[in-house]
């Protein structure tokens, strides 16, 4: 993507940036969730804020733990397409506007909501633990990543390893939250050439399907996003999917 650089020295680089021209039709923590799965590869974030108010809407603020990770943010994802309308992004006039928004009652009642979402966030976790532990320990260590779910032996009865799928368009992703929309990923893996499509299956939810044009491009991005966290509980497994 071009580099666009925004403001020029009225708004001094800070660790957060601002984000208008968002798409208002979409609901306010489906906004959030997205904008933190594609804004995370340049660093880690401290909060995105958003606010469901008609002054804000089409708006939000994405704050970095470090000023570099918010210039590289800017400049690589300025224009880029984001529910079908191109980012807006500038440096956030003041760190104080940001922190004075973060400390009234928006902060504590996302701190309430991350708490009473734990628990369900921990069981959720544990019952991923559980599905990756059952996996056939030698395939994992040697491929790097866990077998599809259509490949767990049942329990009690033996099953032969089978072999990795040979380099193909498509991608399995495993390992991914619950929470996880098609979308979310779509703003992942549409920024490496070739992408065509993200295919979910709602009764297996912490899998995916990325289709690309050629094995090439679906090898490119297997690299670059293999292990990426949309939570700090659930790195990526990506492997090519089985035909």
């Amino acid at each position: 993507m071009a580099e666009v650089v925004t403001g020029g020295t009225e708004i001094p680089s800070n660790m957060t940036i601002y984000i208008n021209n968002l798409n208002e039709k979409i609901k306010l923590e489906e906004l959030k969730k997205s904008l933190r799965a594609v804004f995370s590869q340049f660093g880690d974030i401290l909060d995105v804020l958003a606010f469901k108010t008609l002054k804000h809407k089409g708006q939000a603020w994405v704050v970095f733990k470090d000023v570099q990770s918010a210039t590289n943010a800017l400049r690589q994802m300025q224009d880029f397409p984001f529910y079908d309308k191109p980012m807006r992004i500038q440096y956030a006039k003041t760190k104080s506007d940001i922190i004075a928004k973060a400390d009234g009652t928006f902060v504590p009642r996302e701190k309430r909501k991350r708490h009473d979402e734990r628990g369900k966030k921990k069981k959720d976790q544990q019952d991923a633990n559980l599905a990756v532990a059952s996996l056939n320990p030698a395939y994992a260590g040697t491929y790097g990543a866990a077998q599809p779910l259509s490949q767990v032996p049942y329990p009690g009865g033996p099953k032969l390893p089978e072999a990795p799928a040979p380099p193909n368009n498509i991608l399995f992703v495993q390992n991914l939250p619950h929470e996880t929309t098609p979308m979310m990923l779509q703003m992942l893996f549409l920024q490496y050439p070739g992408f065509k499509e993200v295919r979910m299956v709602e009764t297996k939810p912490g899998i995916a399907f990325v289709e690309y044009a050629d094995e090439m491009q679906s090898t490119v991005a297997m690299q670059a996003l293999q292990g990426f966290k949309l939570t700090p509980q659930n790195p990526m497994l990506i492997t090519y999917a089985k035909k």
